[in-house]
């Protein structure tokens, strides 16, 4: 997977589910807490970006929009049912949506967001089913340039919520330049602090995402990075909470009952990812989750 990508998936899915992975944990009641657009809101990311000649940006907003999931027996809606020995149980999903674009900054861009309502069903056997569905949405990406000075542009994209319930979890900019280098807003050049200053940010926060040094890419977003973050290569996957130590989430989803290891099975189907990869990793891939240190400078005594 690009390692932009990675970045930019731990963003969209930090908090969705929380340890203890399950539906009846507290933590669990409130989800997709981060980068929430509200019904009339939006979110706006401003940045500076040094073009090239014939400069243009590709714009790529993501999100992701609740989806109800229900369990039925005939017309009794239930709050979970066990068929089979396994379980199903009522409660929240998510998809992912995106929209992407090319923006030359000559002139402002309008895009439209549109995600028709919808609905699936699931046939459990035995007369019952799980039902999936999801609301409308609707909003606009609104993407402007202007230029303080030669060689300079303030680059802005804002994301609005039109519709008058649903939501815009997670939302987050990915920036990429083709001709182009952006500067950053967290170490900007002296002689580009006050511009850096001047742009204004709202639910955002803009870094530059890649390799160290690359200044093509960047990613708006609703937690506080640095400049190019990384994943630690050592990490089995995705565990939905950044500020936790991966080895500590895996050693307390092992120590799960069975019938807690149930629950999370049944809870989403990426807590079900979740515990099917940790319960598969090897005690070599356990081992490696022990402990790295990333610079020697920082354990030499001074």
């Amino acid at each position: 997977m690009d390692a932009v990508r990675a970045i930019a998936d731990a963003v969209l899915y930090e908090g969705y589910i929380l340890w203890p992975y399950r539906k009846s944990a507290l933590k669990n009641q409130q989800r997709f807490s981060f980068g929430t657009i509200h019904p009339g809101g939006f979110n706006q990311t401003e940045c500076l970006l040094e073009p090239g000649e014939d400069a243009t940006v590709e714009v790529t907003v993501r999100f992701l929009q609740v989806v109800e999931r229900q369990v039925w027996r005939g017309h009794e809606a239930l709050d979970e049912l066990e068929i089979g020995g396994e379980l199903h149980q009522s409660w929240e999903e998510a998809v992912e949506r995106e929209l992407r674009f090319d923006f030359n900054m000559r002139s402002p861009v309008r895009v439209p967001v549109e995600v028709a309502a919808g609905a699936t069903r699931e046939e459990l056997g035995d007369g019952c089913a799980m039902e999936r569905r999801w609301d409308a949405l609707s909003g606009t990406i609104d993407a402007s340039a202007r230029r303080p000075r030669e060689g300079l542009v303030r680059l802005r994209v804002r994301t609005e919520n039109g519709t008058a319930a649903s939501e815009f979890r997670s939302a987050h900019t990915l920036l990429s330049t083709r001709g182009g280098d952006f500067v950053s807003l967290t170490d900007p050049p002296p002689e580009l602090r006050a511009d850096a200053e001047a742009c204004e940010n709202v639910g955002l926060w803009p870094v530059l995402v890649g390799e160290e040094g690359d200044r093509s890419r960047l990613l708006a977003s609703p937690i506080i990075l640095p400049d190019h973050p990384q994943i630690a290569p050592e990490s089995p996957g995705d565990l939905f909470d950044a500020t936790e130590i991966d080895q500590m989430l895996v050693l307390n989803i092992l120590s799960l009952t069975e019938e807690e290891r149930r629950e999370m099975r049944s809870a989403d189907p990426r807590a079900r990812e979740i515990l099917e990869r940790t319960e598969a990793l090897s005690e070599e891939e356990l081992m490696r989750l022990h402990g790295t240190i990333r610079e020697f400078a920082l354990a030499r005594r001074p």
